[in-house]
């Protein structure tokens, strides 16, 4: 597929590596010249120099012969005008822009055909959202959910106090006493994927695939308690925070934000008049005691610097904080920040890359595409959703007989109201929707590509 990336920045360098890498023939836009000349040295991409909305550099990119445009410069109204002047020279060219301005909301859902716009894409409220769904039941640190929330993919952690430390997956059932599957285990950065003799040891994240109503007792029965979040420091005044605070007040959630800009403060308290504003360094040990860290429900850390955030978290988890979540805007030390107590890290930039990648596989699987892509295990692994279709081979023959690429597993069936966590005796039907998750190594665009 050709496609035009407009703007090479963080986000547009992920979408590069992500979709340079599944076989697409790729086109940079930038007006910086350095940025282009590492990207072209790294990929096998194309480039252009020069305004992205501008007539002449999209005819120099090939607009008219590409396939689909994603702009993710950094301003929202330069996004806008490149989808709709690319659209203008090709009326049948997909566009995605990205789009942050909480003022812009309303106004591009009900313009989106003015704009020209395939999809609009908000890496900070998507965040937002993420978020609110880890406050709002706490337990586990990531949560990715398949067929309309019925199934979920769940990470933990393994600490020393855990019953599931030193012990191996087939005797876990006796454990957890509901029927869950162990799909990657990551341990000192590297993804496995294991076998019924594996043993769990200190320091080792799980992704674990069960029915949603089956996380209740897989909780309760590993002695993690949880109580309903009522209070939430929030380090740093962004648009996540904004979008995040919103969301919180109307579950009747008392939010609290800490910001050192004044004009931001005062800003902030005026859009979110419910929720209390602190102006002050949210890097203040002195200042997070006054405001009850020890006391709070969960700390979110977002302010503009990584490090920041890091340093924050690692103090609220000492503190004892039951919930902290963790905002860091490049996941390139995966490996390090494995090792750290930071808690849930949230991504903006990786969530919203993986809804664009999940158009474009749509787009070059226009029929059996998957319905559902998230990343797990620290971008190492993938787990998709399909529907089995009149195009999907080996239906109604035992898993066990059937010959799997190599690092692909099979995690769950969805027939009709039921989940199935499947055994080699399980088979999937026509209609039914299936769980697959895979180390990433080949390509899945359908269903079929997960057989030899």
């Amino acid at each position: 597929m050709n496609i035009i990336i407009a703007g090479d920045g963080k986000m547009g360098s992920t979408l590069t590596r992500q979709l340079s890498a599944e076989g697409n023939d790729l086109t940079l836009i930038d007006s910086n010249p350095k940025v282009l000349e590492a990207s072209e040295e790294r990929y096998d991409v194309m480039v252009v120099q020069g305004n992205c909305a501008s007539m002449e550099v999209l005819l120099q990119a090939g607009v008219k012969e590409a396939d689909l445009l994603i702009a993710v410069a950094g301003a929202d109204e330069v996004n806008l005008l490149c989808c709709m002047t690319a659209h203008g020279l090709n009326p049948r060219l997909h566009t995605i822009a990205r789009v942050r301005n909480p003022e812009y909301t309303d106004q591009i859902y009900e313009m989106r055909e003015m704009f020209a716009l395939s999809m609009a894409v908000n890496p900070e409220k998507q965040a937002a959202t993420e978020m609110e769904r880890l406050l709002r039941y706490p337990g586990f640190l990531k949560r990715d959910t398949f067929a309309k929330g019925r199934v979920e993919i769940v990470e933990l952690r393994i600490d020393e106090r855990s019953k599931l430390c030193n012990v191996a997956l087939n005797d876990m059932n006796g454990i957890v006493k509901c029927k869950i599957l162990v799909c990657a285990v990551l341990r000192n950065g590297r993804a496995v994927a294991p076998d019924g003799n594996f043993v769990l040891r200190e320091g080792d994240r799980i992704f674990v695939t069960a029915p949603t109503d089956t996380l209740t007792i897989l909780l309760k029965n590993l002695g993690i308690i949880t109580h309903k979040v009522k209070r939430v420091i929030l380090c740093g005044g962004g648009r996540v925070s904004y979008y995040l605070a919103k969301q919180l007040q109307k579950s009747g959630i008392d939010v609290q934000i800490i910001e050192r800009d004044a004009e931001r403060c005062n800003h902030l308290a005026a859009i979110l008049p419910d929720s209390c504003i602190i102006h002050g360094d949210a890097s203040s040990q002195f200042l997070l005691e006054s405001e009850g860290i020890a006391d709070c429900d969960a700390l979110v850390t977002m302010t503009g610097l990584d490090e920041l955030n890091m340093i924050i978290s690692l103090y609220g988890m000492s503190c004892g904080v039951p919930q902290v979540i963790t905002k860091l805007g490049r996941m390139d030390n995966t490996n390090i920040l494995g090792n750290l107590s930071l808690g849930s890290i949230i991504s903006p930039k990786e969530l919203c890359c993986n809804t664009i990648v999940r158009y474009v596989r749509a787009m070059k699987n226009q029929t059996g595409a998957a319905l559902t892509v998230h990343t797990i295990a620290d971008g190492q692994a993938e787990a998709m959703e399909f529907l089995v279709d009149d195009a999907t081979k080996h239906c109604g023959e035992p898993l066990k007989s059937l010959k799997l690429k190599k690092g692909v597993l099979v995690v769950c069936i969805i027939r009709g109201a039921n989940q199935e966590i499947p055994g080699g005796d399980s088979v999937f039907h026509r209609g039914d929707t299936v769980v697959i998750v895979t180390n990433g190594e080949k390509s899945i665009g359908q269903l079929n590509d997960i057989f030899e």
